[in-house]
């Protein structure tokens, strides 16, 4: 995303341009539940959503593949799909991948004005008191909660995070256009059951992995022998 230069006028047409959606993750290996979530927010706000695969998560056991391969299925993945793209940024950055250090630079990028969504599911957020310096993140970027309809949600938010995200809420994706940061949108929708876990699980124990995946994913599993799988 290119600098939208100076001015007002650059900082007006900054503010109404389309949102820039991160979807960030370990994808590990990226799924058809990932897909469902990154479609249906760039359905929602009519936005390019870029995947953001994380180089090393500092929040978690080093992932089953390395960062190349993990870019690569997600390039395989979207291939052709409208509106996802792949962002390798944090692959290129030194250090642990932290979100908001993303968001920092997304920023710097884009502009004060420019709207910017960090896209995340509904454990996510409420792991989020666990993340680096996770209350500046409201302040650098809207964020989009993909959660199921009936959750509760709301019952489960750690008092911490509550207190954050008071008065942020809303259901209509146009309050991200307007505004650079600071709304948390509730993105309903029937999402695909698959996780990561579930598919690692699966491809250790012989189950039916392939049905989880996108077929270029699963094909470039097998094909170099990731997370155990046996080429024939």
């Amino acid at each position: 995303m290119g600098s939208h230069g100076s001015g007002q006028a650059a900082t007006a047409q900054a503010g109404a341009g389309p949102v820039h959606v991160v979807y960030g993750g370990t994808f590990d290996p990226v799924h058809l539940g990932h897909l469902a979530i990154a479609r249906a927010a760039r359905d929602a706000l009519r936005a390019t959503v870029h995947l953001t695969p994380a180089a090393d998560p500092p929040h978690r056991a080093p992932p089953g593949a390395d960062a190349a391969h993990r870019a690569r299925m997600v390039a395989l993945a979207i291939a052709g799909e409208p509106g996802l793209a792949l962002d390798a940024r944090e692959l290129r950055r030194e250090g642990p991948s932290y979100t908001v250090d993303t968001l920092r630079e997304l920023r710097r990028e884009g502009g004060a004005q420019a709207p910017i969504a960090l896209l995340l599911g509904a454990d996510s957020l409420l792991g989020l008191p666990d993340w680096h310096a996770w209350r500046e993140l409201p302040g650098l970027a809207h964020l989009v909660v993909a959660e199921r309809e009936g959750s509760d949600l709301d019952a489960r938010l750690p008092p911490p995070l509550a207190d954050c995200l008071e008065g942020r809420w809303t259901r209509d994706p146009a309050d991200l256009a307007g505004t650079p940061a600071g709304r948390v949108l509730r993105l309903h929708q029937p999402l695909h059951p698959g996780s990561a876990t579930q598919v690692r699980r699966a491809l250790a124990s012989g189950g039916d992995w392939r049905a989880w995946l996108p077929a270029a994913v699963a094909e470039h599993i097998r094909r170099h022998g990731l997370y155990g799988v046996t080429v024939p």
